[in-house]
């Protein structure tokens, strides 16, 4: 049995905490720490956690004796590492939401931690959990491809989650994190997870903001969706993704009292919240500077090649991944929970050798990997060790110094080394 303390009672930190529903014999959840009193209030009760072993913040509670073995840490990304290292020097190990860090001197203060303090911190790189990318690492670690020679991915993010989350919702700004670094370090983890151990030596990279701008704005637009005169033709509408499709409701009613509550609000109260809140602004009329499409091309140690370009406003999210090696390729589509494994063909007549494999959707929009990242990281901390998805924290880090320096050769304009 590991006990738990969860720092941050959003919708990340809450869902991972759900593996004790299921698994109570492994993880039990006995304290948390939340600023918001009705949200503490609530999971409190749901977990069933004592008013002692309440808190408003990750200080006070590290600043207590250490009543538990791990903490799970689900804050805003902007102070993870702030929230991280008083709970290492408190002695817990630590389950760690991604990004990381906004920036790379967070990132050497975290790692200094862990270092000084000699706990364990797992980054929820919840991609690695997943069936689907555990099938394809195994078979690179395996051989069967040779020595990879270039990888390439692909992050299409659906135009409702770009438009809730990163135009009007809480990562739509350059200061809170970088587009690249928010929604893609996981396939930058991916990449850096493939070529494990093999440093990443030099970063370029193009983008911007084009589309969501004022000057984009289309004739009779008002700055919210509730003024709007072409609100109900806007494929864009607030009202739309929020109260006619029920979409991103972790979203946009974070904070909401009746959401916080567990209560189901009434299609009224939905409306009007949206209508006076940040996430029933105009995409064309917000404050957004983060940019809406990015490509990157970073070269490791050994020569390998790696690109990866993340769309933004696309009809559907997709993540695809192309594998080449010196002995044949992998190619594979997340979302279909299909790869197949293309070989040189050694047999006259015979263009190639393929291998389909189908591994299906599993559990939750990260392809099954959230409750599996849980399980892994309570394997690590009872020391019976993890599978092959839990690396070293380095992974993790040279995913963030590939993102660091693609946003600096973007708009420098020019290769960036990685020291």
């Amino acid at each position: 049995m590991i006990t738990a303390v969860l720092v941050g009672l959003g919708h990340r930190g809450v869902g991972y905490a759900t593996y004790a529903d299921s698994h109570p014999d492994e993880l039990q959840i006995v304290g948390v720490a939340e600023p918001d009193p009705v949200r503490r209030e609530r999971y409190a009760e749901r977990f069933g956690v004592s008013p002692e072993n309440c808190f408003e913040n990750a200080e006070d509670l590290a600043a207590a004796k250490r009543f538990a073995d791990v903490a799970i840490n689900g804050t805003m990304d902007e102070i993870h590492v702030e929230t991280t290292v008083p709970l290492l020097e408190a002695g817990y190990d630590v389950l760690l939401e991604k990004p990381i860090a906004p920036d790379e001197k967070q990132l050497k203060i975290l790692e200094d931690a862990v270092i000084r303090t000699g706990q364990t911190v797992v980054i929820c790189h919840v991609l690695r959990y997943a069936p689907f990318y555990t099938a394809i690492k195994q078979r690179v670690d395996d051989g069967e491809i040779g020595d990879i020679m270039h990888i390439h991915t692909t992050e299409n993010v659906s135009y409702h989650h770009m438009a809730v989350a990163f135009i009007r919702g809480k990562w739509n700004r350059e200061e809170t994190n970088p587009m690249l670094l928010a929604k893609c370090c996981h396939d930058l983890d991916l990449i850096c997870w493939m070529k494990s151990g093999i440093q990443p030596k030099k970063v370029a990279s193009f983008g911007g903001r084009h589309f969501f701008t004022v000057d984009n704005a289309p004739e009779g637009s008002a700055l919210r969706c509730a003024d709007c005169s072409i609100e109900r033709e806007c494929e864009y509408s607030a009202i739309r993704h929020h109260v006619d499709n029920g979409m991103w409701p972790f979203y946009a009613l974070a904070g909401e009292s009746n959401y916080e509550r567990g209560v189901e609000a009434e299609e009224e109260v939905i409306r009007a919240y949206v209508a006076d809140s940040d996430y029933g602004r105009c995409v064309w009329h917000c404050d957004n500077d983060v940019v809406d499409r990015q490509s990157v091309i970073v070269e490791f140690e050994d020569g390998c090649v790696a690109t990866h370009d993340m769309v933004t406003n696309s009809a559907k999210g997709t993540r695809r991944i192309q594998i080449t090696g010196t002995k044949g390729d992998i190619y594979g589509d997340m979302m279909d929970g299909k790869f197949t494994i293309s070989k040189p063909g050694a047999v006259a007549g015979s263009e190639a050798v393929v291998e389909e494999i189908q591994i299906g959707l599993l559990g939750d929009l990260h392809g099954g990997g959230d409750l599996r990242l849980v399980a892994d990281f309570l394997s690590v901390v009872r020391g019976d060790g993890g599978s092959i998805s839990t690396t070293a924290l380095s992974d993790s880090i040279n995913s963030h110094l590939i993102a660091y320096a693609a946003d600096v050769a973007m708009r420098e304009e020019r290769v960036v080394t990685i020291d």
